[in-house]
């Protein structure tokens, strides 16, 4: 498992990084233990193995899954044109677009990692618990994604722990 989510955080940092250099804006969802059954109903299921190419083809602009989120589970890119909830955070900078709140959001309301490449500037962002840390570096963000995707429990091999039911707790 542990080198399935290496690969996969390797391929969306080469596609984070391109993406970038592009300003092709993006909005990927990383699963972690609370399950986001309900936001992957509202997309379309790939249940892909991941690849850079794959990543960049899903939020090139005329992609017709481009809108929308990604939901990486199971270190698959499970499913793309998903629909966020947004923050309700007034707080929030109002040079914010709708993906950056959409990742705070999604970030309040799950255990989830989110990432954001901003159309407009190229940075990269990472929302976790409702914070967001902006103009982040890509080889910052694999660091960021792998100590938050990758347990301690995965790095002795030992299985993850399942949630039941169909919510969890923060």
């Amino acid at each position: 498992y542990q080198e399935a989510v290496t690969d996969l955080v390797n391929d969306f940092c080469k596609a984070a990084g391109e993406m970038s250099e592009t300003k092709t804006g993006a909005l990927v969802v990383f699963e972690r233990e609370a399950p986001l059954n309900e936001v992957i109903k509202s997309g379309t299921i790939l249940d892909a193995r991941s690849s850079t190419e794959l990543f960049n083809g899903i939020f090139f602009k005329n992609s017709a899954l481009h809108d929308g989120a990604v939901v990486v589970k199971d270190a698959k890119i499970y499913a793309a044109g998903c629909i966020l909830p947004l923050t309700q955070n007034n707080a929030i900078s109002s040079d914010l677009g709708t993906r950056h709140r959409a990742a705070i959001g999604m970030s309040e309301q799950s255990d989830a990692v989110v990432v954001i490449v901003s159309e407009e500037t190229g940075y990269i962002s990472v929302a976790v618990n409702g914070k967001l840390q902006r103009d982040i570096k890509t080889s910052n963000l694999r660091e960021i994604l792998l100590s938050n995707l990758i347990s301690n429990d995965d790095k002795k091999n030992k299985p993850r722990k399942k949630i039941r039911g169909g919510s969890s707790e923060k």
